[in-house]
């Protein structure tokens, strides 16, 4: 299969509604990382998601809507769920909700669970994706599973070119980081995984998959990734923050809104360096870090 990168155009989104509508996945940006968005009433569209990535079968997919009304169409929005969506989307938010049972959703998308992660994109390529398409889109990250999340075009097709048909290229993501999951299924908020907006809940261990990113090893860069490392070993491209330099550095001034969007970018440059191993200068565990953190901690987790 040939993958086109093409730009952020009128032509290039109907040109993605047309792949998608026959069943093909597209990759898209949205404001967190480039995601893999395929029709999620359509089962075989949304498989070749799992065969492009080479995904577990077991890790569901996060929906993307319009908007809330959409939302609802698909799940059960509890006061809380009803709360928080009208605080943060659009925006990086997915909320874990039951799943309706006239959703139309294929069950592929949610691995077999009785809930649903939705979220509202505040990208405006996604969201003129689904405006033309009409439909709710399943999109993961677009990169092959376990690997790093992709930030850009480039990083994208380095991945899984040959695999899809259609790259839309609207430059870099803003964030850089996925979306912060809450589940409202339960009649209390639980944190299944933090991210750029911070919501009091309960954060919950992954004794069970219910969302994306919950696998222990996951964002995994190729080589062995060592943290909180104040100087690196020889053979080590050292990814540096604040006081501690490096070959590149999440954020020489220590601005963890800067690491966060900087952080993807810096692992894939890691990965390609000439170094054998990666190490990564020491990130405070409190707003931002927290999320940092996690995918540093699932990356440095080998399988």
């Amino acid at each position: 299969m040939q993958t086109r990168v093409l730009p952020f155009t009128d032509d290039t989104i109907a040109e993605a509604a047309r792949l998608i509508l026959a069943g093909e996945p597209v990759a898209i940006a949205t404001e967190t990382v480039y995601g893999l968005a395929a029709d999620a009433t359509n089962a075989q569209g949304v498989a070749r998601i799992y065969e492009a990535k080479g995904r577990p079968g077991f890790n569901p997919l996060i929906v993307h809507v319009p908007g809330l009304a959409a939302a609802m169409r698909i799940g059960e929005f509890n006061e809380d769920a009803h709360r928080l969506a009208e605080e943060h989307w659009p925006g990086p938010l997915t909320l874990v909700v039951p799943l309706r049972p006239d959703s139309g959703i294929a069950s592929i998308v949610t691995a077999g669970l009785s809930t649903i992660g939705l979220r509202v994109p505040a990208h405006p390529a996604m969201q003129a994706l689904l405006r033309a398409v009409a439909r709710p889109l399943a999109a993961p990250s677009a990169n092959a599973s376990g690997s790093i999340s992709p930030t850009r075009a480039e990083h994208v097709a380095r991945s899984l070119n040959g695999r899809i048909p259609l790259i839309v290229d609207a430059g870099p993501t803003e964030r850089g980081l996925e979306s912060t999951i809450v589940a409202a299924t339960d009649g209390s908020l639980r944190l299944l995984r933090p991210g750029p907006i911070e919501v009091a809940a309960k954060a919950v261990s992954a004794e069970r998959i219910e969302a994306p990113g919950q696998l222990a090893s996951h964002y995994a860069p190729a080589k062995p990734l060592r943290l909180n490392v104040a100087q690196a070993d020889p053979d080590e491209f050292l990814i540096g923050f604040g006081d501690v330099r490096g070959e590149a550095s999440l954020s020489s001034s220590g601005d963890l809104v800067e690491a966060a969007a900087r952080l993807f970018d810096l692992l894939h440059q890691a990965d390609e360096s000439i170094k054998m191993r990666i190490a990564v200068a020491p990130v405070p565990e409190e707003g931002l870090g927290v999320a940092i953190n996690d995918r540093l901690r699932r990356a440095a987790t080998r399988p």
